[in-house]
């Protein structure tokens, strides 16, 4: 199989989870390349365009939002068609605020693997993406601040939620659920220090303006 302009580059911090992705993709004949969060990609998208490029929302360093924002930006990148994958970024406004970023498309994790081969074959045949014009800074700070703060509000929910589900179980039931505890907390980490770098960005920015 023949993939125009470059390799297809995943993007995912979430080592095992990237190797799934990378090897049901070589199976399928296409070339991969790899990155474990936004600044990665954005450095191996300088060195060699990708075909298409496959995005976790939620990682460190720089999210998948953030990186498709800078990927909108730059002239020439803007046109790279951008899949969005999530398992924290599911609700109907996150999918808004993707598209109109300019993703090609959104998928929940889990993956549904046909479903995401068929995306990834329907983006790389269907020619250049029709994409809205660049979102301009003030509006993407907007949206980004809203969808960080839905989304912490949402994991201190599930996390007092689970902390109070504990309290009840069995010993024998309770490491499942102190596993999604933790996890809910290392998201809800990664999530805040995203959002005390943005409130110091756009405090930099009121100063400017002042």
């Amino acid at each position: 199989m023949i993939v125009p302009y470059g390799p297809i580059l995943v993007v995912e911090d979430v080592p095992h989870i990237l190797e799934l992705l990378a090897v049901t993709l070589r199976f399928k004949g296409y070339p991969v390349v790899t990155a474990a969060n936004g600044e990665e990609a954005l450095a191996m998208i300088a060195k060699e365009r990708p075909a298409v490029v496959i995005t976790d929302v939620l990682m460190p360093r720089m999210d998948g939002f953030t990186m498709m924002y800078n990927l909108r930006k730059e002239p020439t990148t803007s046109r790279i068609p951008v899949i969005f994958l999530s398992a924290t970024y599911i609700s109907a406004e996150d999918k808004k605020f993707a598209l109109e970023l300019g993703a090609a498309r959104f998928l929940e994790k889990p993956v549904d693997t046909p479903e995401f081969l068929l995306t990834v074959a329907e983006i790389l045949t269907q020619g250049p993406p029709t994409i809205p014009p660049p979102m301009s800074e003030g509006d993407f700070y907007r949206g980004y601040r809203e969808r960080l703060e839905e989304k912490l509000r949402h994991k201190s929910q599930q996390i007092t939620r689970t902390k109070r589900l504990l309290e009840t179980l069995p010993e024998e039931q309770k490491a499942a659920f102190e596993a999604i505890l933790e996890e809910a907390r290392a998201h809800r980490s990664e999530i805040q220090e995203e959002l005390d770098e943005l409130y110091k960005i756009l405090d930099q920015e009121n100063d400017e303006r002042l």
